[in-house]
């Protein structure tokens, strides 16, 4: 079965559905909803490291839980992301609402146009609680929230990171400090469209 997207214009007016395929290969606007989990006590953001063997974006760290809205699905339904890529239950009405982010990535054969669904979970619990999708997410790490800030407001160089990556072999524990190439979606400011929206709610 086709799995159909609803795509929009650039005012975020739906007019019509299409496949994912052809959302993709045309460069249509579409939605998709996007959880960043942060520490109860605000100074710990969790970083989803994607799978290697991922066909989009393989083996760059990404939004800790976020997927396509299909055409029967609402912002309501986003949460399904959570349960699936996470393993972790998360209730609607528990995240925080930091808005909607646009971006636009553009490469030979794929062009990738979204209306982010972008909201906030303070997650109580710790790395050890995730029951990752393997063949989807391979890993997951943890950055200081105020670190994180100032390197997507370009005020430092790079991000340090700790958490662990799967392997064949068993998990490979991860500390280290990345730059923005290897971060999805960094090309056209979602990061810094992110940081503001968390300064507005006073998240940071």
């Amino acid at each position: 079965m086709v799995e159909k997207l609803k795509i929009f214009n650039l005012e975020h007016q739906q007019i019509g559905t299409a496949s994912r395929d052809d959302v993709h290969h045309k460069g249509l606007w579409h939605e998709t909803f996007h959880c960043w989990f942060v520490s109860e006590d605000l100074t710990r953001i969790f970083i989803q490291f994607r799978s290697e063997q991922k066909k989009d974006f393989a083996g760059l760290y990404d939004i800790t839980a976020a997927g396509h809205l299909t055409e029967d699905e609402t912002v309501l339904d986003g949460v399904r992301e959570v349960k699936e890529e996470l393993g972790v239950d998360v209730a609607f009405d528990e995240l925080v609402s930091l808005g909607v982010i646009a971006t636009s990535y553009v490469s030979p054969g794929f062009v990738d146009r979204e209306f982010c669904h972008v909201f906030l979970y303070k997650f109580a619990g710790n790395l050890a609680d995730f029951r990752l999708q393997e063949e989807e997410v391979g890993g997951m790490v943890t950055a200081d929230l105020q670190e994180f800030r100032s390197f997507f407001k370009g005020e430092s160089d790079g991000l340090r990171v700790e958490g662990f990556k799967l392997r064949d072999a068993g998990v490979e524990i991860v500390n280290e400090v990345l730059g923005t190439r290897q971060f999805t979606l960094e090309e056209n400011d979602y990061y810094g469209k992110l940081v503001r929206a968390m300064e507005l709610r006073n998240i940071l």
